[in-house]
């Protein structure tokens, strides 16, 4: 097959190597090898763009029967030659990637020979009432955006084709320089303007009737966003491919991202409900019962229990009746009652009724003083105070006392020490 000046190479097991397959594999081996390499490895799924240089490589030569028998007898160096085998060129691993699997990519269509890239994320804010994470809802929501022209398919041009800019050679960007000072020169790269960093053009007569040559048009489309009980705030809802729309480019997610508004009676924390209710000191004392409106509009009746005396601040919880569990909606934690207890105010009680009150109340605690204890004492009397007057107050007293001991530093006269 070869002239005599052929020589064997000893390296001829690489490609099986790369491909982590035996000299002995057959060809449905070979495919299955390639196969699950080249997915762990693809570059558009962050694998390592040089491994899957050499995965298209070994797979191109083995998957051939005569590249692969020269391979075998002669190695690697035979193929650079181009010692038969159609030449020594190899083929783009993109577009033999694309080949093995019907010539889609991961972005849902054909790159054409080169790497997509990853379309931005659309992100939204999306208000709601804790009664909607309470009970679960849908919102219907009507968005705008880019999609690949339907008429030109992306393309931009009536033809297919579209010509390289002459701008900027087809790189899409372009490079200006300047001179800063002696000897000094910047250079500056930005996006080519006539391309717009597509690196083509398209003539005006072969442009797109329907998208103008943009590639895109606008579609509007209504999303059904499934709020789900139990959810909490910052919890994201994702529509995968959804956003934006571009051409060679992986089409990117539509995020929404809830904010619970804050609700007037309830307060929420993880899986619990809080509430506070203000009692009387009669229904503090002699019991109480009222209705709470529940999130999903259940009435539930709350009561004390026969002779239970409520203290001020006081907490009391009822099982099951805080939030869903996000996942497990049957599941639900405590709602949880704080009581303040509002006291009458001075003068309520006559003398009378205070001398009959003690008769049921318990007895004072404070000790009863004799007469001659009660002449050793002086007299006080007791004030009403705001403590937010009185910090007030304090503040300022405080300020004007630093201002006074500054004005007193600056009056004094200043001693200078005379030299020896």
């Amino acid at each position: 097959m070869f002239g005599r000046g052929a020589r064997r190479s000893s390296d001829n097991t690489k490609y099986y190597d790369v491909l982590g397959v035996s000299k002995n594999a057959n060809e449905d081996e070979i495919k299955k090898a390639y196969r699950k390499a080249a997915m762990k490895n693809h570059p558009d799924k962050g694998g390592d763009p040089e491994k899957f240089k050499e995965l298209g490589q070994a797979y191109e030569v083995l998957s051939d029967p005569e590249k692969r028998e020269l391979y075998d007898q002669y190695g690697e160096d035979a193929l650079k030659e181009g010692m038969g085998g159609g030449g020594s060129s190899f083929h783009n691993p993109f577009d033999i990637f694309e080949s093995f699997f019907g010539g889609a990519s991961f972005g849902g269509g054909s790159s054409r020979g080169r790497r997509q890239k990853h379309g931005e994320d659309v992100v939204h804010s999306l208000k709601v009432s804790l009664e909607d994470v309470y009970n679960g809802t849908t919102k219907k929501l009507s968005l705008s955006r880019n999609v690949l022209c339907p008429k030109c398919k992306g393309k931009g041009s009536k033809s297919g084709n579209a010509g390289r800019c002459y701008g900027c050679q087809g790189t899409g960007m372009k490079i200006t320089t300047r001179q800063i000072g002696l000897g000094m020169i910047q250079q500056m790269q930005h996006i080519c303007p006539e391309c717009r960093g597509s690196g083509e053009v398209i003539s005006e007569r072969d442009r797109c009737t329907q998208c103008k040559g943009n590639k895109v048009s606008q579609e509007k489309k209504v999303l059904e966003v499934h709020v789900e009980k139990g959810m909490q705030q910052g919890q994201k809802i994702v529509f995968e491919g959804q956003a934006d729309e571009a051409p060679d480019t992986i089409t990117g997610d539509i995020v929404f991202v809830l904010q619970v508004k804050e609700h007037p009676r309830f307060k929420r924390e993880h899986d619990d409900l809080y509430i506070e209710h203000s009692l009387n000191l009669t229904e503090a004392l002699c019991g109480f019962q009222f209705a709470v409106a529940h999130l999903d509009g259940r009435q539930l009746l709350i009561k004390s229990n026969p002779g239970e005396v409520i203290k001020p601040g006081q907490q009391k919880a009822i099982n099951d009746e805080g939030m869903p569990q996000h996942n497990r909606p049957f599941m639900k934690g405590r709602l949880y009652i704080k009581f303040n207890v509002d006291f009458p105010d001075s003068g309520f009680l006559s003398p009378d009724q205070c001398r009959l009150l003690e008769t049921i109340l318990p007895q004072k605690s404070s000790k009863q003083l004799t007469d001659m204890e009660l002449d050793e004492c002086e007299e006080t009397t007791l004030h009403d105070v705001n403590m937010k007057d009185e910090m007030r107050r304090k503040q300022q007293q405080h300020y004007h006392e630093a201002y006074d001991d500054d004005d007193d530093e600056q009056s004094m006269p200043r001693v200078q020490c005379a030299q020896q």
